[in-house]
């Protein structure tokens, strides 16, 4: 895990073993590792979800973002590669990739101000079976529509979810944040208690009041009562006033116009889970200062808590961004997917342990933070805007530079390298000027 951090190059499991040292040494060991499983990441994460709960305060709740992603495969030996949508084509055509899907759930690291940091705390492949041959015979179709069965991402999402909710402390409550392919029967019906779910809505969601209690009434009573405004009907009609809810979003708090209705059904959750439907109204933005303003799409939510206060419900859900955060610097800074691993056992640990290395790195600095320590983080070059960071988060790409520079620097230079902290500028009318090793390697991490 500590050559993974260190390694420069691309994170195949070759490079990682190099970055370590053990380039001259048996090196079966290290791919036996991973497919023979003879690796539990749940420890590994195990650590991190401890050390994240033992930061927030008793009465604080564990909020968990939940999302999946796929990793670029090209070989068609690699297990669970198949073909999927790629969510990075152009929104007029549909574009497809070979990859690999993986399921991953990220806790919010609380901090001052209502910002918030994700750290990963679960990483889950998981592959779609195999479809058979037109010439299959019953028997496999029967077990290819079981796999689907059992292999269905909502269904391990659920199982994760009541894994996660058992792992927890039982007076710790459970609020999980997700997209709208999250919304739907299987989470909100089986979802463990002591939890509340938040996500994503359609605009044109079907719902319905509470019933009427009628007494004395013949037959059986009504399961629903009226029909309730859609969520955009709710954000169309006048007569009802915006709210002015106030949320930490990047970078900085912004104000948000609210509308809500409490206490309605949906018929996909069932008539026993009572729901608060929220409207946020698109948010104003320029691209330059004298710009026109632009506006974003407005949101659907959904609450399985009726009695969460708008401005919790609101900030919990704005901290599920930072699992997508999360996404994007696992696979180009950590790199994870970039293996070529090709047995489900490698597959599965391997990327998972990559995401754990991730996790520790980020728990490590943040449980510094939280004590109130400043990292020391090597001197950025006199043309970063963001120059002076005091009283800001440092990026994943700080802590790798600061973590190899700890590692490297009594290698490559005993002392300290006095030049990455001198505000001097150097001759620039030098006529030729010296490569620095240390400088260039540095740089190049």
């Amino acid at each position: 895990m500590l050559g993974l951090l260190l390694c420069p190059a691309k994170s195949t499991l070759t490079n990682i073993i190099c970055a370590k040292g053990g380039q001259h040494s048996d090196w079966t060991a290290d791919y036996r590792l991973y497919s023979k499983e003879r690796v539990d990441e749940s420890v590994l994460f195990g650590r991190v979800r401890d050390s994240l709960i033992d930061n927030l305060a008793p009465d604080e709740p564990l909020v968990v973002a939940v999302d999946d992603t796929i990793a670029h495969k090209t070989g068609k030996k690699i297990y669970g590669s198949a073909w999927k949508r790629d969510p990075l084509g152009p929104p007029f055509q549909t574009n497809l990739i070979r990859a690999q899907r993986y399921l991953q759930f990220s806790a919010s690291w609380p901090l001052d101000n209502g910002e918030a940091r994700s750290v990963p705390i679960a990483f889950h492949h998981a592959p779609s079976p195999v479809k058979p041959p037109p010439n299959a015979t019953p028997a496999q179709h029967d077990s290819y529509r079981e796999a689907l069965k059992q292999q269905n991402l909502n269904r391990l999402t659920l199982e994760q979810l009541k894994e996660l909710r058992h792992e927890t402390p039982s007076a710790r409550h459970l609020i999980v944040t997700g997209d709208g392919s999250y919304t739907n029967k299987t989470i909100l019906r089986g979802k463990p208690k002591e939890s509340t779910y938040i996500g994503r809505g359609r605009k044109d969601m079907v719902l319905h009041y509470l019933p009427e209690i009628v007494s004395g009434a013949n037959g059986r009573p009504r399961r629903y009562g009226k029909r309730a405004p859609t969520p955009e009907e709710l954000r169309q009609d006048e007569s009802v006033p915006w709210q002015h809810v106030a949320g930490f979003a990047a970078g900085k708090r912004h104000d948000f116009r609210i509308k809500s209705i409490d206490q309605v059904l949906w018929r996909k959750a069932g008539v026993d889970l009572p729901l608060r439907i929220v409207v946020i109204a698109p948010l104003g933005y320029r691209l330059k200062n004298g710009s026109r303003m632009l506006y974003r799409q407005p949101a659907y939510l959904i609450c399985t808590d009726p009695d969460l206060s708008l401005e919790k419900l609101l900030q919990y859900y704005l901290w599920r961004w930072g699992i997508e955060v999360n996404f994007r610097e696992e696979k180009t800074l950590i790199g994870t997917g970039k293996a070529h691993v090709r047995t489900a056992a490698s597959n599965q640990h391997l990327p998972a342990v990559t995401v754990a290395a991730y996790a520790m790195l980020w728990t490590s600095a943040l449980q510094e933070i939280s004590k109130g320590a400043q990292l020391q983080s090597l001197q950025p070059p006199k043309w970063r805007k963001d120059r002076d960071n005091e009283g800001k988060l440092p990026s994943t790409g700080d802590l790798l530079r600061l973590l190899r520079y700890e590692i490297w620097a009594g290698a490559l230079r005993p002392g300290t390298f006095y030049h990455f902290v001198n505000d001097t500028p150097s001759n620039t009318n030098a006529q030729k000027l010296t490569p620095d090793l240390p400088a260039i390697l540095f740089a190049a991490a």
